[in-house]
């Protein structure tokens, strides 16, 4: 026996079985769904969607209530729902910032975070840490160092900055860069 036809039997799955292997996870899979769904339903779980549902957001310590469909997320819920158009949608995937939020006071990228999921959640914009006429400490050394380039994604900088001032107040340079 040559050593290929001997490797061949030793190793493990064959590519009948494995394709035998994902008919069955298939067929499994397509009849148990529908079974799980109706047994959700017959324990009286509620089912949201596709349809808008009424979500009520706590947004810089107001209820707002909207309606949006369950696979809407925080970022357009806040911009195109209810006109706090300070979280910036850039990369839409959570890597770059500019969509951060401070949920129950941690940041959050908003564009990472359904609507649905921030629901009875303390939610805060960078529209309600400060105004132009009263910036808080961050805001201001933001304004005072010249902190941005073009500006667009500095308002998730400023909310990231002062979730971390607020979690570490008394922080040194070297906790700073550590994050």
């Amino acid at each position: 026996m040559s050593k290929k036809s001997n490797a061949s039997e030793t190793s493990g799955v064959s590519r009948r079985g494995f394709l035998k292997g994902i008919g069955v996870g298939t067929v499994a899979t397509s009849v148990l769904s529908p079974a799980a769904i109706k047994g959700a339903v017959a324990r009286d779980m509620s089912v949201v969607g596709p349809d808008d549902v009424s979500i009520t957001l706590k947004i810089n310590g107001k209820n707002r209530t909207l309606n949006a469909e369950p696979r809407v997320t925080l970022l357009d819920a806040l911009r195109n729902r209810l006109d706090l158009t300070g979280a910036k949608k850039v990369c839409d995937r959570g890597t770059c910032g500019a969509c951060t939020v401070i949920v129950d006071g941690h940041p959050v990228y908003s564009c990472s975070m359904l609507a649905i999921e921030a629901e009875g959640r303390e939610i805060t914009t960078v529209e309600g840490i400060g105004t132009p006429s009263q910036m808080n400490a961050v805001q201001k050394a933001f304004v005072q160092h010249d902190a941005q380039q073009c500006g667009f994604c500095t308002p998730g900088f400023v909310v990231a900055s002062t979730a971390f001032v607020r979690k570490h107040p008394n922080a040194s340079l070297d906790d700073v860069r550590r994050g």
